[in-house]
């Protein structure tokens, strides 16, 4: 991946609170609470130690030519789910296990862009390798404490934490260093340390289950493009199960579950050289567009509520919406201003 702590010592800040600077023997309940933060300590300590045994034996490392990442196992018949921005136009991959052993070759399966994953299968399976538990995405929520666990930098089985930090966010991927351009929704944010090389691997919770996969960390252009520390996102467990399932069964996917106008656009610009919104060059017959009565030449500059100005916005408009949902398109057609609503197909 290339682009994008707990408070323990509150317990300690309240006992100095309570037992202020008076000298003396300290009274019973600042002597319950300096007892039990050390118990709360450990118990935390206990849990994320238990967490990564169970689920560090589900994480590998993926080696191409071009690249390196992470993958989670997703099955018991060595099916490995990763980002397709990490197998890139490779077909072939190396996979060594996060707890170690000698690296096991592996294969494509298919790989889908347009929501940054990828499923590849390994030739032979490994002992001590196991299926990972994709947890409820309905269930994750703010503040949950979660470990990203991947190969961040190369450096194969680290494991990091922090929390959610939000969840429905809508992200874009850029296309410089190999990402696919996707714009991705209803993504986990996280401030568990997201790192080149952690792409791929697995977000998981104290329950052990994987709720996400890590895919992109946030940058800072007034850093010079720098990573936002902090700032990283991954897929959400329900989107990576519905993907994975269909290229297992199928080799592809068939049904994507994202909202499509059905159009090949372009960004225009206003006079002042400002993105002024997404001029239609081919309105697929048939389609949600063609259908609303959408043609080329046409310039979108509403959809719903969300102001349209480049093609990114049309995408991250789309990717909050579902097949189905009907809404209503603005647009303008030579000097006039006309709306129109439009039923929306499927990528």
């Amino acid at each position: 991946m290339r682009r994008l702590l707990l408070p323990l010592a509150a317990g300690a800040c309240a006992t100095l609170l309570v037992g202020g600077c008076s000298g003396g023997s300290a009274p019973q309940a600042q002597r319950s609470t300096q007892a039990a933060a050390p118990f709360v300590s450990n118990q935390l300590q206990d849990d994320y130690q238990a967490v990564i045994k169970n689920v560090l034996p589900s994480v590998v490392q993926i080696d191409a030519s071009q690249s390196l990442g992470s993958g989670v196992v997703y099955d018991d018949n060595g099916h490995i789910v990763t980002n397709a921005h990490v197998v890139g136009q490779e077909r072939t991959f190396k996979v060594t296990a996060a707890t170690g052993g000698q690296p096991v070759a592996a294969k494509l399966v298919a790989a889908y862009p347009e929501q940054d994953l990828a499923v590849i299968k390994l030739d032979s399976v490994p002992s001590g390798l196991k299926a990972a538990k994709l947890g409820d995405s309905s269930k994750v929520d703010m503040g949950q404490i979660v470990l990203a666990m991947g190969s961040p930098l190369g450096l194969s089985g680290s494991v990091t934490q922090g929390i959610v930090s939000a969840t429905g966010r809508t992200v874009s991927e850029g296309r410089t260093g190999g990402g696919t351009g996707a714009t991705i929704g209803n993504m986990v944010q996280t401030s568990a340390a997201i790192n080149p090389g952690n792409s791929g691997g697995a977000l998981v919770n104290l329950d052990s289950e994987v709720i996400g996969i890590p895919t992109l960390a946030a940058t800072d252009p007034e850093l010079g493009g720098g990573s936002a520390p902090g700032i990283g996102f991954a897929i959400p467990a329900s989107m990576v199960r519905t993907v994975a399932d269909q290229i297992i069964t199928t080799g592809k996917v068939t049904d994507s579950g994202r909202a499509a106008l059905n159009i090949t656009g372009r960004t225009v610009l206003d006079d002042a050289y400002e993105p002024a919104g997404v001029a239609i060059v081919e309105a697929t017959a048939g389609g949600a567009a063609a259908k609303a009565g959408l043609r080329a030449g046409d310039v979108i500059t509403r959809l719903a509520d969300d102001p349209i100005t480049t093609i990114t916005s049309l995408s991250e408009s789309l990717a909050e919406r579902k097949p189905g949902d009907e809404v209503s398109v603005v647009f303008t057609r030579g000097s006039r201003e006309e709306k129109t609503e439009a039923t929306l197909g499927e990528i």
